[in-house]
């Protein structure tokens, strides 16, 4: 039979080149792959592009666009042009071939294998190289632009002499500089040697010499621009002390020289400069005189004198010198970082006055009428109230408030404010219609008295605001709240599509469109397809609820919009509504810090701003460009109007060179101060980060003595919220009261201070908040004098130790109701302090909290009453009232109890109660700290034990079931005023 050719195996297959249709179908794939990923680059690009235009801010986009275009093709085209023609030097410079060893035999493999593909290799590697660098310094155009547009600070450091504006905006950008300078030496040097390597300029095994003249002097070039570029780090390292971060005594972000510093690295520094300029020249050298031992001899020298002069030479002047006489040392030192420091957080005017602090009830009826006088008290706190405008102010179940609500100033009234805002989840029909089209907005501020409650609903917020649309205290005013902190969804308004504005009491819907000029026009095929790209969603593309006039609206939150629009700016973590001028506003306090003063410490933003009530929420965190720094001005307001979305922002520091350098940068992006509305600056306040921040720093930087602060021997602390089990730092509050020499009550933001590691009181802190005031930014600073006066936590341990208040709990816990504490207030009255706190309670059948008592306390006595008044009468024993009793068995007057637990329980409470007072008389804080454990544990024993015989029948509180109950028995005539 005839071969055909497939062998003894079988038939042979014949593998063809594909054919013309299955090549024509591959090459249409791969072009259209390509098309569309860079159609998906081009809709990132142009969606934001459109959106800065909408918001006229395009400069912004531009001057940042064109600025990492810039960046990324001057610093990449370097990067590559320095390996690629270090690269081609180098195969230029190989050896003629001759006979060949074993190892350039197995490299002679090579060298073929890649000679076809030398120049595409040579582009792919120096494109890569290229690409990673040029995307590194796109990244820096924050550093580009400080560096070119600085502005002098007009304050020099007192080490070099040199101003202020050269650590904060010359150097960073000089060290950038000599990263890459040292990235592209090392890349070119590893470039440089492989390419010897492989083309037989430097040999490792084999004969005779190990790398031929060329190749010597072109890497040992290489070489000596690495160590003169280590030279330079040298110099520049000197420096950089003044701005150098290290642990010393009290605080671990001390910032600035120290005596080792300045007396042991700072010549070490100029030492090692030196040796490395004479190392680098050695180097050069060798194009002469074709040998590497001096360099290398050179080089070792560098790296012992870098060990003995950089490291072990200030070991032993700190061991030796420092440690004997630390505090003379350090004296001066000490005393350039607590001046910067000051100067870096705006505190440097800030002195601490003496204040004696513990109060005494002597004149109880003059006292009483001054403290009606003191403060407007907030009984209504906006971090416990907002379930309560969520119950009673909702009106539709896809509504919703903030979980904390807003204090701000309504003629002259403290008011709590919040906006009904949108939310999604709860809609019954969820689809792409109704979530993007239908339900576009939220509807109107609601607001309430802040230091009143509603007599007829028992305990409610008296609202000056309320309803569906709102009406009330605020007027007319644009009700529709298209931007908001909870609106974080894409809308698209003013089609075909009709949007539901509001539903009316009788359940039909009202509607409107959208007629704002907000957000980006979809008409545009061009707009649709980007953005269909861009968010995912192929419906924009064809949907039929599109059309003419439809315009998309994103990133809607306040504090979004502003950092988008401002992105060189720190963005405080809450963001309030003001209804301005017939326009609901969001205002948005902005910083500019730096992390380059000099001497200044430095602080965490994240840390340093975090306290109950924003801890694990990020809508209330800080939004920071940079998280340490070590100067931080409020520089700028800002403003997102709630119905049309647009930003200004307004100075606000007219001297900080910070805001001077970004406004050269990005010109007529801020408006001037005086562009700022009057309605307007009536709602501005002191934001509340930046007094965290300088809390922070006050607790340690109100010493200004140098010995004092060495010893830290007044070192201060914010203590925990009493109201809360987390440990985490109290929140300052927002109210209007007096300090002590002003007549009038201002608006003010305050907080306290213990001493390190001890309870009581020792600082109270309050800056005047109302930014139209002249004194706007003042920090009062009062001191306690004396040593046992009680500080928040010790004040709530005192009134939960109350008879009536240990009654008032456990009826309400028999009813299975909840006890809710309110902001603990301290207002300074009289030489002393008086501490108001609110307590609500939360029903099981009810959702929100209502307010049922509220406990003051003034020195040794308290008050514990349905209302304010009541209390202040029982704490200042003004018309007939008496304090509350604590809780002793032997003067307490409710019902024996039932149980000889519960006696027990008492017993110990009251042996720990006199055990813990004992202890604050001796100073034994440890043993007040063990006192109050006992005393706690003692009163829950005892709740734990009542409630069982409540449950069995024999208790007072069997029949309460109201969240409204009354404790039982009414405070003793024999009520001890010691508390």
């Amino acid at each position: 039979m005839p071969d055909r050719g497939g062998g003894p195996t079988g038939p042979r297959i014949r593998v063809g080149r594909p054919s013309r249709r299955v090549r024509t179908l591959l090459m249409t794939l791969g072009v259209l792959a390509v098309l569309a990923m860079a159609f998906t680059m081009f809709a990132g690009f142009w969606t934001d592009w459109l959106w800065y235009r909408s918001v006229n801010y395009s400069s912004v986009f531009t001057t940042t666009l064109w600025t990492k275009i810039g960046l990324f093709f001057v610093f990449g085209l370097l990067m590559a042009a320095a390996v690629g023609v270090n690269v081609w030097l180098a195969h230029r410079l190989r050896p003629p071939l001759s006979a060949m060893s074993m190892e350039q035999q197995n490299l002679d493999r090579y060298r073929m294998g890649i000679a076809p593909y030398k120049k595409w290799l040579l582009l792919a590697v120096t494109s890569l190289v290229g690409l990673i660098a040029g995307a590194s310094a796109a990244g820096q155009w924050r550093t580009w632009l400080m560096w070119v547009n600085g502005v002098p600070f007009h304050q020099k450091d007192p080490q070099f002499h040199l101003d202020v504006s050269f650590y904060a905006f010359d150097l960073p950008w000089y060290r950038f500089l000599l990263g890459f300078g040292f990235a592209a030496a090392v890349l070119s040097l590893i470039a440089a040697a492989l390419t010897h390597y492989l083309y037989g300029g430097l040999r490792i095994t084999s004969p005779g010499a190990r790398a031929t003249a060329a190749a010597t002097g072109h890497l040992s070039v290489l070489l000596g621009v690495f160590v003169a570029l280590k030279a330079v780090a040298y110099w520049l390292d000197r420096y950089g002390l003044a701005v150098k971060s290290s642990d010393f005594k009290a605080t671990s972000n001390w910032t600035g020289l120290r005596y080792v510093d300045a007396n042991a690295y700072l010549p070490a520094k100029t030492i090692l400069f030196c040796i490395a300029v004479i190392c680098a020249v050695l180097f050069f050298a060798t194009l002469w005189r074709r040998t590497w031992q001096l360099p290398v001899i050179g080089f070792g020298l560098m790296v012992l004198s870098a060990i003995l002069i950089g490291g072990l030479y200030p070991a032993i002047v700190q061991k030796f010198q420092v440690q004997p006489n630390e505090q003379a040392k350090e004296a001066p030192y000490i005393e350039r970082n607590i001046e910067a420091t000051r100067e870096a957080y705006g505190i440097d005017g800030v002195t601490p006055e003496d204040y004696e602090g513990k109060g005494a009830v002597q004149d109880g009826s003059q006292q009483r009428n001054d403290a009606n006088s003191a403060a407007s008290y907030r009984l209504n706190d906006p971090n416990v109230v907002s379930p309560t405008f969520q119950q009673l102010e909702q009106e539709r179940k896809y509504y919703q408030f903030p979980t904390t609500l807003d204090v701000d100033r309504y003629k002259g009234q403290d008011t709590v404010i919040g906006l009904r805002e949108l939310n999604l989840g709860r809609l019954d029909k969820r689809n792409w219609i109704n979530d993007h089209f239908v339900y576009t907005h939220g509807f109107g501020a609601v607001a309430a008295n802040g230091t009143t409650t509603d007599p007829d609903s028992k305990g409610a917020p008296l609202f000056t605001e309320s309803g569906l649309p709102t009406s009330g205290a605020l007027g007319s005013y644009q009700q529709r709240v298209y931007y908001g902190e909870k609106t974080h969804q894409y809308s698209i308004v003013g089609g075909p599509q009709k949007e539901l504005d509001y539903e009316q009491d009788d359940g039909t819907q009202k509607t409107t469109s959208y007629q704002g000029n907000s957000g980006v026009n979809l008409a545009n095929p061009i707009n649709r397809a980007a953005y269909a790209v861009a968010f995912s969603e192929p419906q924009i593309l064809y949907s039929g609820a599109i059309g003419k006039g439809s315009r998309i609206l994103y990133n809607r939150t306040p504090k979004e919009r502003v950092e988008a629009v401002a992105p060189w700016l720190t963005i405080d973590g809450d963001a309030y509504p003001a209804v301005v001028g017939g326009k609901i506003k969001w205002i948005v306090d902005a910083y500019t810090t730096s992390n380059g003063y000099p001497y200044a410490s430095r602080t965490t933003l994240g840390d340093t701003t975090a306290d109950s009530l924003n801890e694990g929420d990020n809508q209330r965190a800080v939004v920071a460009q940079q998280n340490q720094v070590n100067y931080i001005r409020n520089s700028v307001k800002a403003t997102v109007d709630a119905y049309d979305g647009t930003v200004k922002l307004y100075t606000w520091d007219e001297k900080d060179p910070v805001l001077k350098t970004w406004k050269k940068a990005f010109p007529n992006t801020v408006q001037p101060k005086s562009a700022i509305p009057a309605d307007l600056k009536e709602h501005l306040r002191y934001p509340q980060d930046m007094f965290k921040v300088q809390r922070e720093l006050l607790a340690l930087y109100h010493v200004t003595d140098s010995d004092q602060f060495y010893n830290a021997s007044d070192a201060w602390q914010v203590p925990n919220d009493p109201t809360k089990k987390d440990n985490s730092a109290v929140p300052p509050y927002y109210l209007s009261m007096k300090v002590p020499g002003e007549q009038d009550k201002q608006f003010s933001l305050t907080t306290t201070f213990t001493p390190s590691g001890r309870p009581n009181l020792r600082a109270f802190m309050a800056v005047d908040a109302d930014a139209t005031s002249k004194d706007y930014g003042a920090i009062r600073l009062l001191r306690v004098t004396e040593d046992k006066v009680y500080g928040p936590e010790q004040v709530q341990n005192k009134l939960n130790s109350l008879s009536d208040v240990a009654n008032f709990v456990r009826d309400l816990k028999g009813a299975d109701s909840t006890v809710l504490y309110g902001n603990l207030l301290t207002v300074p009255l009289d030489k002393g302090f008086l501490y108001v706190e609110p307590i609500y309670a939360q029903g099981r059948n009810a959702e929100y909290p209502l307010l049922r008592k509220v406990a003051v306390s003034y020195g040794d006595n308290t008050g514990f009453a349905n209302s304010l008044s009541e209390a202040l009468n029982q704490a200042f024993g003004v018309d007939g009232a008496q304090p509350p009793e604590p809780s002793k068995p032997g003067g307490d007057t409710t019902p024996p109890p039932a149980d000889s637990t519960v006696k027990a329980a008492l017993a110990d409470a009251e042996k720990a109660f006199e055990d813990g007072q004992k202890a604050m008389k001796d100073n034994d804080w440890k043993a007040y700290g063990e006192a109050q454990t006992k005393l706690q544990d003692a009163l829950k024993r005892a709740e734990e034990a009542q409630t069982k015989a409540d449950k069995a029948g024999t208790g007072s509180g069997k029949n309460s079931d109201k969240p409204s109950a009354k404790p039982s028995a009414k405070p003793s005539d024999k009520a001890s005023s010691s508390g």
